[in-house]
């Protein structure tokens, strides 16, 4: 209903067909994400950095595809968006990686290859495992975490403020951003990225909320 109500909202669409939705997260409740793109018709590209949750959401048959290569899942995006082919591709790795490789596609071709936005990533806990930095793999990070948790700490903040740039420079070109409730523009926001509304109060965010704004 999320996905289906961003659509109708942000891009007056009642078809998703051929629109395509990126996020993070298949633990937990973020893992009915997989689910929900293909149910909306669309095609989901969704971020995880740990792989037995990507297994797991595969085995369930909840998620269609798993890919470690960015190159691969843009293909992918690109075949399935095309074609209009509803698809649940998980992609192995860090959704700023993604966001990053999006930002890339269009500066060098030009094309904005995602519609819809979204994050699940546990930002209401950070620093304790629930967001990792882009700059470290997994393990390395996992390691980090329990060594040097203040370092640790620097790098999340660090991978927020570019995984925020990477959304703003897309949404600049037309793709729609939403907070899912889970911290992640006030986590964001104490890192020091640029998510606050123009002309307005500290407290207002430049991206809405699903619950106030999508699911009212």
């Amino acid at each position: 209903l999320t996905v289906l109500n961003a659509g109708r909202r942000y891009l007056k669409a009642e078809d998703l067909s051929g629109k395509v939705f990126v996020t993070s997260g298949l633990g937990g409740m973020s893992g009915a994400q997989a689910k929900a793109a293909v149910i909306a018709g669309c095609v989901g590209v969704i971020a995880e950095v740990d792989e037995a949750a990507l297994l797991k959401r595969h085995k369930q048959g909840w998620l269609m595809e798993i890919s470690n290569n960015l190159d691969h899942c843009i293909a992918r995006l690109r075949d399935a968006r095309k074609n209009k082919i509803a698809l649940s591709l998980g992609y192995h790795g860090n959704v700023v990686d993604l966001w990053e490789r999006l930002v890339c596609e269009l500066d060098t071709t030009g094309e904005l290859l995602v519609d819809l936005g979204s994050d699940q990533t546990s930002c209401h806990n950070p620093f304790s495992g629930g967001y990792y930095p882009v700059q470290l793999g997994f393990e390395e990070a996992k390691q980090l975490l329990s060594t040097n948790p203040g370092k640790f700490r620097t790098l999340v903040q660090e991978s927020l403020k570019r995984h925020v740039a990477a959304i703003n420079r897309l949404a600049d070109k037309g793709m729609f951003f939403w907070d899912y409730g889970n911290a992640f523009l006030l986590e964001a926001q104490r890192a020091g990225a640029d998510v606050e509304k123009r002309g307005a109060n500290k407290t207002e965010f430049r991206y809405p909320s699903y619950v106030q704004h999508i699911m009212g």
